[in-house]
């Protein structure tokens, strides 16, 4: 007999943060193993470990949540009804295949194309987040919050860079450099879901990136804007972007775009 589907966010939060959880420690198992890697036809790497992954994130969902569609980066999947899950079995292929230790298990719900609720596992840095919109964010269980820097010279910003065989102004590195001079610092995971999650804590106080899969951010711009920060598209005359910031930051950095999109025409 199947459970039926909570629908509050807190209660899907806790959901996404057990299943991950399961899913992280298979992922783990075969950490620094020589995990065997191809190319997809986008040639992005995979792993035994993502489809692993993914499967047993599939099959656990569909007993908890038979009802909730699930999308998934290695076996996609469409968004139907009120809510749909969102997996990266592994966020951070490239990461994990070369022993790097920023990987994560990323699962998030979102509510008629908005993220809900959600968690991300991070198992060789032993740290994982989760939140909701109808509940706070939290980082290995102590509530978290974006941080309160007003100022983009204070800010330490983090990008998914760079992207191979895309033009720099595709890849976000045209927007990086309209910014550096005015911003502290840029760092680099090499996950989407954990720098969201990074932004969410406030560690970090501006993710900005390409337009991405909402397997890669749903989880993650879930815990974001439950933590208080905001999660907004971008677009110029570059592309597509995604930025996630703290409230504070938000006008100041939107005006420093706009202000090197105009310099640059």
């Amino acid at each position: 007999m199947t459970a039926a589907a909570p629908r509050t966010g807190r209660e899907l939060s806790k959901l996404a943060l057990q299943v991950a959880t399961e899913a992280s420690r298979l992922v783990l198992a075969g950490f620094r193993h020589d995990a065997l890697v191809t190319l997809k036809a986008d040639q992005e790497p995979v792993t035994q470990y993502d489809l692993q992954s993914e499967r047993l994130i599939r099959e656990r969902l569909a007993q908890l949540t038979p009802d909730i569609p699930v999308v998934g980066e290695e076996q996609g999947g469409e968004a139907s009804g009120e809510f749909t899950w969102y997996c990266d079995p592994i966020d951070g292929t490239v990461n994990f295949s070369h022993g790097h230790p920023f990987f994560s298990v990323s699962l998030g719900v979102a509510r008629e194309g908005v993220p809900f609720a959600g968690a991300v596992v991070a198992p060789a840095l032993r740290l994982w987040w989760r939140g909701s919109s109808d509940d706070r964010a939290y980082r290995c269980e102590a509530p978290c919050t974006v941080s309160n820097r007003h100022e983009l010279a204070e800010a330490v910003v983090t990008s998914g860079l760079p992207v191979r065989g895309k033009p720099a102004a595709q890849s976000g590195l045209e927007l990086l450099s309209r910014l550096s001079p005015h911003i502290r610092d840029v760092r680099r995971c090499g996950s989407a879901a954990i720098e969201l999650c990074m932004v969410a804590d406030g560690t970090y106080d501006i993710y900005l990136t390409r337009a991405l899969s909402p397997w890669d951010t749903c989880a993650g711009a879930a815990i974001l804007l439950a933590a208080g920060g905001r999660w907004q598209p971008w677009a110029d005359a570059g592309g597509a972007y995604e930025l996630g910031c703290n409230a504070a930051i938000y006008a100041g950095l939107v005006s420093q775009l706009r202000a090197g999109a105009a310099g640059n025409h």
